[in-house]
């Protein structure tokens, strides 16, 4: 059932920010914390109530799991049977086109999402249950692998829970990546990804689908600065903030990002620098 996600108060979201800062800036950052604030920021339904319910039906989904079932093949089956078999968590085509796909709880309520999130959810349960587990961030499609990080190669299995939890065989993960980029698969693809990794990706995801819909410009902006909020992000993020507020016809606050921005590129492209403060000058022409 589709529900219209709307956004929190801004003394709501002023306390999901400063909470998502802490988090991403603790020495070990937590991923399903981190991803309920951002559902947080998304949703202001999602009380301290909601927060805690998801968390704990994280847990109750890992209590079902067996007890230590053995190699990573075993934990990749066990899972597969547990949330793709039992519970149905999979995700279809339609999934792209929602912005409830990339929230933690509203994935858990419905048992569908993009394939980061579902991976969110089996890493979550499977790392409560004690399996040696972590995200795999393919191009264009993340998939989780189960097994020592720093072991060989041949002990580890992907599955794929957009798929259901479909364990990956052969060149089924050089395929993933070929259907989506289509180049070939790199080792460097199958390193594990850490907690702010995907955090960034899934706020990437969501600026992503809010660009082509203009009256989504909100979501784009609270993406943005979740985004600015990791302790690591590209300086360009900046300039996409200025750019979205001026598109929103906050031209003053947009020309007054845009020229602190053009003062940063300024150390190191005066060209560009110049442009950017170009844009800053139309923005405030606006407000003739």
């Amino acid at each position: 059932m589709t529900r219209r996600v709307r956004p929190p108060s801004p003394e709501r979201s002023a306390q999901v920010r400063r909470r998502f800062a802490e988090e991403a800036r603790s020495e070990r950052p937590d991923l399903a914390t981190l991803c309920l604030l951002l559902g947080a920021e998304a949703d202001g339904a999602l009380d301290e109530a909601g927060l805690d319910a998801a968390q704990v039906e994280l847990d109750r989904l890992a209590g079902e799991l067996p007890f230590r079932p053995g190699a990573p093949r075993a934990w990749a089956v066990a899972l597969r049977d547990l949330l793709g078999g039992r519970y149905g968590f999979h995700g279809v085509a339609a999934d792209y086109q929602r912005l409830e796909s990339s929230l933690l709880h509203e994935v858990l309520r419905r048992r569908r999402g993009l394939p980061i999130l579902l991976s969110v959810v089996w890493l979550e349960v499977a790392r409560r249950a004690g399996a040696p587990v972590y995200g795999v961030a393919l191009p264009g499609h993340f998939v989780v692998g189960l097994g020592a990080e720093s072991g060989p190669a041949e002990e580890r299995v992907l599955v794929d829970p957009f798929d259901g939890g479909r364990v990956l065989e052969g060149d089924d993960a050089e395929t993933l990546v070929a259907g989506a980029t289509g180049a070939g698969l790199r080792p460097s693809m199958l390193e594990p990804a850490a907690p702010l990794q995907v955090v960034a990706r899934v706020l990437n995801n969501i600026r992503a689908w809010a660009e082509g819909r203009p009256e989504e410009s909100a979501v784009g902006l609270w993406a943005i600065e979740l985004a600015l909020l990791l302790p690591a992000h590209a300086a360009r993020l900046r300039y996409e903030r200025a750019r979205l507020l001026v598109r929103r016809g906050e031209f003053s606050a947009g020309a007054g990002e845009l020229e602190a921005y053009a003062e940063v590129v300024g150390a190191v492209d005066d060209g560009a620098a110049e442009e950017v403060r170009g844009e800053a000058r139309a923005a405030r022409a606006m407000l003739n």
